[in-house]
């Protein structure tokens, strides 16, 4: 499993598995984030079934679905909220990591 450090207390991936969630956790994280809404492409892990992984593994979960290229102002403030409150350091994945970068990059901007 690849991902991309974003920031001290922020990574990003593409789409993860339920099976891979113990390597997320061995590398130290302590949330997941899943910014893809389910059904996006058949086949993909649903948003439930990697909750239930993550929460079994003792993380904390949020599920943010943002669909791509259509990035709301509700999705910058929940993802704000999210990061706020959860422990960090926090993983986040979409279908290839980008919507969770730009959607970072946005809670940045709006923080000032």
């Amino acid at each position: 499993m690849e991902y991309r450090q974003i920031s001290e207390d922020y990574s990003v991936s593409p789409q993860i598995t339920p099976e891979e969630v113990a390597e997320i956790k061995k590398a130290g994280f302590k949330s997941v984030i899943c910014n893809r809404p389910d059904d996006e492409q058949p086949g993909q892990p649903s948003a439930e079934n990697i909750r239930a992984a993550v929460e079994a593994a003792g993380l904390e979960f949020r599920f943010i679905p943002v669909i791509s290229g259509q990035m709301t102002m509700d999705n910058v403030q929940d993802m704000a909220k999210a990061l706020d409150e959860l422990p960090g350091p926090v993983f986040a994945y979409c279908r290839s990591g980008t919507r969770c970068t730009n959607l970072y990059a946005a809670v940045q901007q709006m923080k000032g």
